[in-house]
C-alpha cells in the first residue's frame, strides 16, 4: 500500500520542491503552507508520516504547537522536523515534544529520502506479523507488544513514539547491559547526534515518571550509554 506523507512548509517553492521530491519516490504526499490547514487535514485522516517545519508564517512556534496536535491524536505517526533553525534548544524541544527526527533544511536530499525510509522500516518491523512468543516482552512490571505496537508500565499505556518503542525494546532485551549511543541508534535505524538519543530518553523516562512517580528503570552509565536496570 502506498505511504501517505504530509510537508508543512510555509515557503510555496520549498514545499513543491518536497512534495515534488518524494512523489518521484512513490509516495502519496500533500503540502500545507501554514498550522491550521494541517491540522484540519489531520483531523481528516492521520498521514503515515509528516514533515514539518517549525516557523509558520506568522506563528514562529507553529510546527511545535502543530507536533504537539499530531501527537496527542497518535503516538505512532513518525514526525520530522525539516528547519532552517540548527539551535540545540530548538532540537531538544522538538525532540521533546515528540519528533522522531530533527534534521535542518541543509541536508543532502539522499540523507533525507534515507530517514524518511529508516521510519518507514521501523513501522513496517513493528506491524510485521510473527509468533506471540516474539511480539510480546515481559519484563517485570513492563510489557511490551510489537505486534500491536503498545508499551504498558503496570498496566498503563506509555503511549510511546515509534523511536521511543525501539530504543526501549533495545533497552530491556538484555537487562542490566549497558547500551551505547550506537547501538541505540542502530536499534532506531537512524544515525543521529549523541545528544538526540539523550533527548529520547529523557522524554522516555518522563513517560514512565508520569505512571510511577518513583520510576528508576533507566539508568544511566556515565561515558558508557544507558541499561535497564535488573
Amino acid at each position: 500500500m502506498t505511504k501517505s506523507i504530509v510537508i508543512v512548509e510555509d515557503e510555496k517553492n520549498i514545499r513543491e520542491n518536497y512534495v515534488d521530491l518524494f512523489s518521484r519516490q512513490g509516495y502519496e504526499v500533500k503540502g500545507y503552507g501554514d498550522r491550521q490547514s494541517a491540522e484540519a487535514a489531520f483531523k481528516r485522516k492521520l498521514p503515515d508520516l509528516a514533515i514539518l517545519d517549525i516557523g509558520l508564517n506568522d506563528e514562529p512556534d507553529g510546527g511545535f504547537d502543530l507536533c504537539r496536535q499530531l501527537r496527542s491524536q497518535s503516538s505512532l505517526v513518525p514526525i520530522i522536523f525539516l528547519t532552517a533553525r540548527d539551535s540545540d534548544i530548538d532540537e531538544i524541544s522538538g525532540l521533546r515534544l515528540g519528533a522522531d527526527d530533527y534534521l535542518t533544511k541543509n541536508v543532502g536530499l539522499p540523507q533525507l529520502l534515507a530517514r524518511v525510509s529508516a521510519l518507514f522500516r521501523r513501522t513496517d518491523a513493528m506491524q510485521a506479523k510473527a509468533p506471540i512468543s516474539e511480539q510480546v516482552l515481559e519484563v517485570g512490571d513492563l510489557n511490551l507488544n510489537i505486534d500491536r505496537l503498545e508499551a504498558r508500565w503496570k498496566g498503563e499505556d506509555l503511549n510511546l513514539t515509534v523511536t521511543e518503542m525501539w530504543i526501549l525494546h533495545e533497552l530491556v532485551l538484555r537487562p542490566g547491559h549497558v547500551k551505547g549511543h550506537a547501538k541505540l541508534m542502530e536499534a532506531a535505524d537512524t544515525y543521529v547526534e549523541k545528544n538526540t538519543i539523550n533527548s529520547h530518553i529523557k522524554r522516555l523516562r518522563k513517560k514512565f515518571v508520569v505512571i510511577d512517580k518513583d520510576f528508576e528503570g533507566i539508568e544511566s552509565v556515565y561515558g558508557a550509554g544507558y541499561r535497564w536496570k535488573q
